[in-house]
């Protein structure tokens, strides 16, 4: 199947509740139909290559089947699928494989309810829906040419390496359930991330564009930030260990954010007492000049959905307000568990995420969808680095993951690139990459938060499900280890 169309999913989830009435269950179907075509850019100046490889194009379609059974009084769940199958039949074959293997589960309640209408409406992009592989091709070849371009006009030309990718991903859903869900949803997202290397100089730069619209869309505007950002790095020092006062980029705040502070607010940590937060809403948890909120429902921005694949709108859930701890991610089930006369969790992160868009072959989980991070006081960029006698630019991280479980909030990260010393209140000398790693603490770092910067921009990272509207920070007393270079 090449395609398949919101009708044909709709078709599918509603005649196949109703090929399975005579079974007098409880169910909700799920059907997905999903798009994902990359463009990988290989380029070496040095060494014959293509530059941009063939796209790669997978497509997934399917269905899954969520089901309550009642046997003398015992309540059982299960779940199955079927793929490549968008037919009644399909989804009798799910269910068969739910009930098959159903199993007892005390912490569960019901499956979701309608709440509300969705607030955002026609928002994906039909151009990208009809996009073809040769257009997804010139997109691949704007973002190495403007890489190219940029280094031409910077006097290099040996020692030059070219990587990433560029992504064109197509969603589409359809639920409908006997508790009187029946929802849809059709999104469209364009990635650009591209990395550019200097061999002889040992420097590195990244370059991003996100979006949703073709014509919003500029992979050529990556490739020569990619390129811009390894020129200016050329020449980078050591610093030694120490604890210095830090203004982390956008890419470090997000990557923080997506790998270490995003999990820990979301119910499936606490349900599994892996968070650092666990027993502190109410309380104070970082500096009360942030807060933090998750918006699935925002207008333009990448992550945003009409509808959870719950079949519940999406919709804003503040997290942190003035630094105290208001609220947590949750889906359907975990918000029916945890809920109570304390604190009530609106289910509106219920996702089927993967890496192939909103999956037929899981049950919903808990994602963030688009973060936004503010400072109840933000300052120009000039301001936030005013002051800082000795300090660092931190403008791309890698490989931050947690020590000693998420519940420590212990984390380690590595600065890979386009990072600077300041001197005096202003951006110096290069910092040479991979020579220094971030030792410390997600209470540490966002409890010292001095002050946030007031332009934002959404960034993704790496292997990440959620956009981050994100502002320059800048922390006082983060720990920098030296890292042992050849």
């Amino acid at each position: 199947m090449t395609d398949a169309t919101v009708d044909t999913l709709r078709d599918c989830v509603g005649g196949g509740l109703e090929a399975t009435k005579k079974d007098g269950v409880e169910m909700e179907v799920f059907a997905s139909w999903n798009e994902l075509v990359t463009m990988r850019l290989n380029y070496t100046s040095d060494i014959p290559s293509m530059g941009v490889q063939e796209p790669k194009s997978i497509q997934s379609f399917g269905v899954g089947v969520k089901a309550v059974f009642s046997d003398k009084g015992k309540v059982t769940t299960g779940f199955g699928s079927e793929s490549n199958d968008l037919r009644p039949r399909a989804v009798k074959a799910a269910l068969r494989k739910a009930r098959r293997y159903r199993f007892s589960d005390p912490d569960f309640h019901s499956l979701p309810s309608p709440a509300g209408k969705p607030t955002l409406t026609d928002y994906h992009d039909p151009v990208v829906m009809e996009a073809k592989d040769a257009d997804i091709v010139d997109l691949g070849w704007k973002a190495l040419r403007g890489a190219l371009t940029t280094f031409k006009e910077s006097g290099i030309s040996r020692s030059i390496i070219v990587g990433g990718d560029v992504c064109v991903l197509k969603e589409r859903m359809a639920i409908k359930s006997t508790t009187g869900i029946d929802e849809f949803d059709e999104s469209t997202i364009l990635t650009a991330t591209i990395t550019t290397m200097v061999e002889d100089e040992g420097v590195k730069g990244t370059g991003w564009s996100i979006g949703t619209h073709l014509e919003r869309f500029d992979p050529e505007a990556a490739g020569r930030e990619a390129a811009e950002s390894a020129v200016r790095t050329i020449g980078g020092e050591r610093i030694p260990p120490g604890e210095y006062e830090v203004v982390f980029g956008r890419q470090p705040v997000t990557d923080l954010i997506s790998h270490i502070l995003a999990p820990s607010l979301s119910l499936s940590f606490v349900n599994a007492s892996n968070t650092p937060f666990l027993g502190k809403l109410g309380k104070r948890i970082c500096s009360s000049n942030l807060s933090i909120y998750d918006h699935g429902a925002l207008p333009g921005q990448v992550a945003s959905r009409r509808v959870t694949c719950e079949g519940i709108p999406t919709g804003r859930t503040d997290l942190v307000s003035d630094g105290l701890l208001v609220g947590f991610l949750a889906n359907n089930y975990l918000s029916r568990k945890l809920s109570g006369p304390v604190a009530n969790f609106e289910p509106r992160n219920g996702f089927r995420s993967h890496t192939m868009g909103r999956n037929y072959d899981m049950q919903a989980d808990i994602s963030p969808t688009n973060i936004v991070v503010e400072g109840r006081e933000e300052v120009s960029g000039d301001e936030l680095f005013s002051g800082i006698k000795e300090g660092v630019y931190i403008g791309r991280i890698w490989y931050t993951y947690p020590i000693n479980g998420m519940v420590a909030g212990d984390f380690t990260s590595t600065v890979i690139a386009d990072s600077f010393l300041i001197r005096d209140g202003k951006i110096s000398t290069p910092l040479k990459p991979n020579t220094i790693r971030i030792n410390s603490n997600i209470n540490h770092i966002f409890n010292n938060v001095h002050s946030v910067g007031k332009e934002k921009k959404a960034t993704l990272v790496w292997a990440a499900e959620e956009a981050v509207i994100a502002p320059e920070i800048r922390v006082t007393g983060v720990r920098l280890d030296s890292i042992a270079t050849s």
